[in-house]
């Protein structure tokens, strides 16, 4: 009973209601679970000294501004389009820039094929940042163009998730291959409480970044690992990933690149010697802007993003996430695009490589139905990882941010939004490659779901309020 009333006291305090309620109701339920978990994982917060470092970050980033934004921007924008980059702008302290090329890569290999050849080209630094980064029958080229960058003289820095790559295989033998080269690596959020680094220990650095001499970025949904991801389940079920990168020069290249120096500073303290130089020009005319979100922001930085987005559209909505568990917010705002006559798509996967998700995801597919979003399956054994938002023929949105609480408030995310009917046209021929390979869900199949799954699906749900 102490317990349960301390939880009313402590629980609520600066928390989302939803959030609340379902701690409220694990701890009532299971008083010493529940509140032994909330201790755990229940706070979404950086420990204090990471929050003073991202201050410290943000105010950097926001004195770079001038630096950051140039490039002569597109004519004729929407009144909508200039509020959301200053809503950006002040969210995660990045411009937007103009005459940035931007390509889209939506072959698995293909996309490690080019991460490898611009290494290869390297002449300054080598920026490496990914979620999971593994050396596998699949990345050995690009771990081939690290050695050899090194092997030059080149400076080669990465950054990768502690416990996403401790918990998978071929985790030793990465680590070797980096140190044996020479490559200047270090984990993101690490848990050693021995050395004093820990902090809630489900947070976790999602980012996938690539940056060459701050002429050439990568980032995307896509790890540097095999599709499959050397797991023994995924290989036996057959399962194999679905990704999309793209592949920035211009101006932009300097937003990645202080993101990368961002969480390079949070992990080391330390900064490189590297000038954000100017680049008047890539190989495009898009407009671009780099939107980072985690939990060292102040707000869900990526949430706002898509829900902006989503109430800006006047006929299309098109949404590719793996893991699609909206909140409130953007529940609502699907169903009201609906209701204004917008086309809203959802592509997901057909089958799910995480139980909980999977079935959390599945809870809101009536609802969904019922308000005319129009849900593609992506067909069994791949695994669509994609994470993309367009909307109408403009404006689109790629990165590392699922569409669910995790990504939301947990992760830290970068997103990149791009004004330009080119990306945008050609992001419609890969959807329409996603399409080709789905099936469509309909309502009347829907609710023939067994009693056995709706029970399932709804438990899921309320766990995933659990931030």
């Amino acid at each position: 009973m102490a317990i349960r009333v301390m939880a009313v006291i402590v629980v609520p305090r600066n928390r989302k209601p939803t959030s609340a309620m379902a701690w409220l109701l694990a701890i009532f339920l299971l008083p010493l679970a529940g509140a032994f978990l909330f201790i755990l994982i229940g706070n979404p917060r950086l420990p204090a000294q990471k929050r003073r470092m991202q201050s410290q970050i943000n105010e950097y980033l926001r004195e770079a501004n001038d630096i950051l934004e140039r490039g002569g921007l597109r004519p004729n924008e929407p009144g909508w389009f200039t509020s959301l980059v200053r809503m950006n702008l002040d969210l995660g302290a990045l411009p937007i820039s103009g005459d940035n090329g931007v390509r889209l890569i939506s072959g698995y290999q293909d996309s490690l094929d080019a991460m490898a050849e611009a290494i290869r080209g390297a002449q300054r630094y080598v920026h490496i940042e990914f979620y999971i980064f593994k050396s596998d029958e699949a990345t050995d080229g690009v771990f081939r163009a690290l050695e050899d960058a090194c092997a030059r003289g080149i400076p080669v820095r990465v950054l990768l998730d502690h416990w996403a790559n401790l918990s998978k295989p071929r985790h030793r033998l990465t680590l070797k291959r980096l140190s044996d080269m020479g490559a200047d690596w270090h984990f993101a959020l690490p848990l050693q409480p021995l050395k004093g680094k820990m902090q809630r220990p489900d947070l976790r650095n999602h980012r996938k970044l690539l940056i060459v001499d701050g002429d050439v970025a990568f980032l995307g949904s896509q790890n540097l690992t095999h599709r499959s991801y050397n797991v023994r389940g995924n290989i036996r079920r057959g399962l194999k990933w679905v990704d999309a990168m793209v592949r920035l020069d211009g101006p932009v290249v300097s937003s990645v690149d202080a993101v990368f120096l961002s969480d390079w500073y949070g992990e080391t303290e330390a900064v490189p010697d590297i000038d954000l130089r100017e680049m008047n020009s890539g190989s495009g005319d898009l407009d671009c802007q780099v939107v980072p979100s985690g939990p060292g922001f102040e707000t869900e930085n990526n949430l706002r993003l898509f829900l902006a987005l989503i109430y800006a559209a006047e006929r299309k909505v098109v949404m590719v996430s793996p893991y699609f568990v909206p909140n409130e917010a953007m529940t609502s705002a699907v169903e009201i695009a609906c209701s204004r006559g917008v086309e809203v798509e959802l592509f997901v996967s057909e089958v799910g490589d995480q139980a909980l998700v999977y079935h959390a995801q599945r809870s809101y597919y009536e609802s969904l139905l019922e308000a005319g979003v129009r849900i593609w399956l992506y067909k069994a054994p791949y695994i669509l990882h994609t994470k993309s938002l367009s909307i109408d023929d403009e404006v689109a949105v790629i990165g590392s941010s699922n569409m669910d609480e995790r990504s939301f408030g947990l992760n830290f995310e970068v997103s990149l939004l791009v004004r330009g009917e080119e990306f945008v046209s050609e992001l419609r021929e890969v959807e329409a490659g996603y399409r080709a390979n789905s099936r469509e869900l309909t309502l009347e199949e829907w609710r023939k779901q067994p009693l056995r799954s709706t029970v399932l699906d709804n438990l899921a749900r309320l766990t995933s309020a659990l931030q």
